[in-house]
């Protein structure tokens, strides 16, 4: 039986945040991630946009038994797609990957924040997975800085929100210090 594989770009690429199998760096061409809004959601949320010139880091995980049906809930604001163009080091070959068609969504706004909570799941998941150089492509390969960011660390609203370590939270807020963004209350 051949086993699926997610590529993930978000907050998939935190082992923390699922309970996926098998998860591994990949890399994913032609595409860039973008911060955006859907309709019916209050926050902005990562998806990507088709870019020839982007090459996107992320992660594989393996959708554990198959059960697509689970995760399309989960990621329930995207579309999944086939995906080509992910290079890896694994046995996977039925991977995809999920995210909001172009007509489905749009460029944030002051009234769709950025969840530092969400934000900082991401960032401690590329700190896993490759270390400060994945943060640096995370953020150099992601548009929409521009956002507001909702500081809820003491409340988190991310569900999957993750609990980060001293020198995490100093890497994030470096990071977002470096582009000029905006934090909110």
């Amino acid at each position: 039986m051949t086993k699926s594989y997610v590529f993930g770009y978000g907050s998939l690429v935190n082992p923390g945040t699922h309970d996926y199998g098998d998860v591994q760096a990949a890399r994913l061409t032609g595409w860039r991630r973008v911060w955006r809004h859907v309709e019916g959601r209050s926050v902005a949320f990562l998806t990507i946009t088709r870019d020839a010139e982007t090459e996107i880091a992320g992660a594989l995980a393996q959708v554990p038994g198959q059960d697509w049906a689970a995760l399309d809930q989960r990621e329930r604001s995207y579309l999944r797609e086939t995906a080509i163009g992910v290079t890896h080091d694994s046995d996977a070959e039925d991977i995809r990957f999920y995210h909001a068609p172009e007509d489905l969504h749009r460029p944030f706004s002051g009234h769709h924040p950025i969840l530092l909570s969400y934000l900082d799941a991401v960032v401690q998941g590329y700190l896993k997975l490759g270390g400060e150089d994945a943060v640096r492509n995370f953020f150099d390969t992601t548009s929409g800085w521009e956002a507001p960011i909702l500081d809820d660390r003491a409340t988190p609203r991310y569900p999957r929100h993750q609990t980060l370590l001293d020198v995490e939270r100093q890497l994030v807020d470096a990071s977002l210090a470096q582009r000029g963004a905006i934090l909110t209350s």
